[in-house]
């Protein structure tokens, strides 16, 4: 019998093995990882390095257990080259199994997904670190050594977390976004100030409503050139702009791509047999990268491979933003279609201590919220009210 076989060893690839496994112990399970196939929580890299963790500390378990634990073949350091839908295998680059082609009743893609490029300009654009991996958490923690001054370029989600833990670790903090408040893709402006003011109370430098432009070498650290004109120069330049779904090998392999690889909301891609999720993934219309939507797919998905087909169904679904300085959690709307309301809780004018913020569609319905400060604890509540995000 031809294996279930899942490429991609992060969360999505993982969970949805371990979901399957509660459910099937019997079924060939095979799992491709283009690293070294160890598991770790990927969203604990923006808020290590003032803990000390080195990536090999971030490890959960190694390839070699987790092949153990779920009954698996596991094969690291392999790159899959080519899906061939019509004949159900792929192609796979890699030794030892470099060339071959393996056979599947199932195909699952949980390819992730990349940290998108700044594209600036200078001789310095190419030193712009990320971090997506442990191995570029490893190039990152030794990059800082010895320095003392950090650009964070974005102040989306990442963005902000990185510039938390950096500044609680002593660095000299600057971060940059062409948004007029940090968080501004998940954020009302009244929440979005407040975590500027407590970015900036912890000693972060912001330069909002600002475009860098180019990146130049001087001597041991770094120009960056505004297009206002100013000059920021550091130590170290980190980039924190997004993600891009991995879609090249499923456009190559015929499947249908737009944001991301397209499923239906059972996670079928436009191939028989073949399923995405994760960050690559577009479903139903919506691309979510964040642990709880890929949980839930996850469940689905592997109810699907057990025989059993299954639509993946979003409940309210909290992302919690690892800032200290100030505590958050949003439920995001996945429709624009309404206004957000804002209250605020205040120490003194400069400082507010808490945001409380509902977003209420058309209808006058609560369909997403961000809470900060002391407001968090009301999540429970905030959420028992709402009904699910996608049914």
């Amino acid at each position: 019998m031809a294996p279930i076989i899942i490429i991609g060893s992060g969360l999505a690839g993982y969970t949805v093995a371990r979901e399957f496994r509660k459910l099937n112990r019997e079924t060939p399970l095979t799992i491709i990882s283009r690293d070294c196939g160890s598991f770790y929580s990927k969203p604990m890299l923006s808020n290590a390095f003032q803990q000390g963790k080195n990536a090999a500390s971030l490890v959960n378990f190694t390839a070699e257990k987790m092949a153990a634990q779920l009954n698996a073949e596991i094969l690291s350091e392999v790159e899959v080259e080519e899906i061939s839908p019509h004949t159900h295998t792929i192609t796979v680059a890699g030794n030892p199994v470099a060339g071959r082609r393996l056979p599947y009743s199932s195909l699952v893609l949980a390819l992730g997904a990349d940290q998108r490029q700044t594209n600036l300009s200078g001789d310095g654009a190419a030193d712009v670190l990320t971090v997506n991996d442990l191995a570029d958490y490893t190039r990152f923690r030794q990059a800082l050594d010895g320095c003392r001054r950090v650009a964070i370029l974005g102040a989306g989600l990442i963005g902000c977390e990185f510039a938390n833990d950096l500044a609680s670790a002593q660095f000299d903090v600057t971060l940059v976004d062409p948004a007029s408040w940090p968080l501004s893709r998940l954020l009302p402006e009244p929440a979005g100030q407040a975590m500027a003011a407590a970015l900036g109370k912890a000693g972060v430098t912001l330069h909002l409503g600002k475009t860098p432009q180019s990146i130049e070498r001087r001597g041991d650290a770094y120009c960056i050139h505004m297009e206002s004109g100013e000059i920021l120069e550091v130590d170290r330049v980190v980039a924190a702009i997004g993600l891009t779904p991995r879609v090249a090998l499923a456009r190559k392999s015929g499947l249908f791509v737009e944001r991301g690889i397209v499923t239906n909301a059972w996670l079928h891609t436009s191939a028989n047999d073949v399923y995405a999720l994760g960050d690559c993934a577009e479903v139903d219309g919506l691309v979510l990268p964040y642990v709880m939507p890929i949980m839930q797919a996850a469940r689905a998905l592997a109810k699907t491979l057990n025989g059993e087909s299954t639509r993946v169904v979003y409940p309210a679904m909290p992302v919690v933003v690892k800032t200290p300085v100030m505590p958050t959690v949003v439920v995001p709307p996945l429709d624009a279609n309404g206004r957000w309301e804002s209250a605020r809780a205040f120490d003194d004018e400069a400082n507010p201590e808490s945001v409380w913020s509902v977003f209420r569609n058309d209808q006058n319905e609560m369909c997403g919220f961000a809470l900060m400060g002391d407001y968090v604890k009301e999540k429970n509540t905030l959420l028992s009210t709402m009904a699910p995000w996608l049914a």
